[in-house]
């Protein structure tokens, strides 16, 4: 007997930024139906979809999620409940929060220093730990600067994330903004190597290293970022052996902290700064965009690591008579 094709949903969303498309689906799909599969794009908030329906989903670019936040926890139990989902709910839930970082710090991870204000009042007295009294920025990169990033601990494409002199009311205006909606307000000392644009993003692979991007840098001084919109200007760069290493330590890390399995694919922000060595941005978990377009030998890679985990549970029966959404 013949065993079936693999059913596989690539979860995206309906509404993309015009200067923010997803350039990976479209190559997975292809690459996953070259390989036999039925693959199809999936907008998690379509309730019309019939996701026992797949064998497995991906997150790849739910990038609308932090402004349905709620909405996509239960979507998550739902899916989960339904099927296998990759990187798994667990995970993602945990990854959700940047907070994240302060447990990778405790399990020996080195992160960017951060303080997590979840009052005005905190956030006033990290800012001031930052300030200079000049208003100006002294020593970039060494940490001891007068200048901030703030950013909310929920978020993703650099929103509410600005760029500032501690001692600008702007800064303490957004972390403000952000506590006062409900959120925690990340303050960080400016890394002067990041915002010159020096920032290293490692993507792995079922725990393997793939390949290494530069986006440049994002951040406009004074809030908001260069150019008034979101725009990366991903290219393939190589990282160095201390990178590759921290990139794992983080994902020791992240089993340890989670639910002990080996996401299938990490991005792993790493910078290499004179203050503090090489250190953790980010770990991101949840819809990284993978750059497969400008590191288009990766594209097969993620496609056979997609296929192995479909392959987990072939037998799973699946609902007789659903159509596979196209894509």
């Amino acid at each position: 007997m013949t065993a079936r094709a693999p059913r596989i949903g690539i979860v995206v969303t309906d509404a993309y930024a015009p200067d923010d498309p997803d350039p990976d689906t479209p190559l997975l799909l292809h690459a996953l139906r070259q390989r036999g599969a039925e693959a199809a794009a999936v907008v998690w908030h379509d309730e019309r979809i019939d996701l026992a329906a797949f064998d497995l989903l991906i997150l790849r670019s739910p990038w609308d999620y932090p402004d349905r936040l709620d909405e996509f926890r239960t979507w998550l139990d739902r899916a989960g409940s339904a099927t296998r989902v990759l990187n798994a709910p667990e995970t993602v839930r945990w990854n959700l929060d940047k907070r994240y970082l302060a447990e990778l710090e405790g399990a020996g991870v080195r992160v960017v220093p951060t303080v997590y204000a979840a009052s005005a009042d905190a956030a006033a007295t990290a800012l001031a730990t930052h300030d200079t009294g000049d208003g100006q920025a002294t020593d970039r990169g060494t940490g001891s600067g007068a200048r901030v990033v703030v950013k909310p601990a929920v978020s993703a494409a650099a929103r509410d994330t600005g760029l500032f002199a501690a001692s600008d009311p702007r800064a303490l205006a957004l972390a403000t903004r952000i506590v006062e909606a409900g959120g925690v307000a990340m303050i960080q000392p400016e890394i002067g190597e990041l915002t010159d644009g020096h920032e290293r993003a490692l993507y792995l692979v079922d725990g393997v290293f793939t390949h290494a991007i530069a986006k440049g840098a994002l951040l406009a001084e004074g809030g908001g970022l260069r150019g008034g919109v979101y725009v990366e200007n991903p290219v393939v760069v190589d990282a160095t052996p201390a990178e590759h290493a921290l990139a794992q330590d983080a994902l020791r890390a992240v089993r340890a902290l989670t639910d002990g399995s080996a996401p299938l694919y990490a991005r792993v922000d790493v910078v290499t700064s004179t203050a503090f060595g090489p250190c953790v941005l980010e770990v991101e978990l949840i819809e990284p965009s993978l750059n497969l377009h400008v590191a288009p030998e990766a594209i097969a890679v993620v496609a056979e690591a997609i296929l192995r985990a479909a392959g987990d549970d072939p037998d799973r029966p699946v609902s007789v008579g659903t159509a596979i959404p196209g894509s």
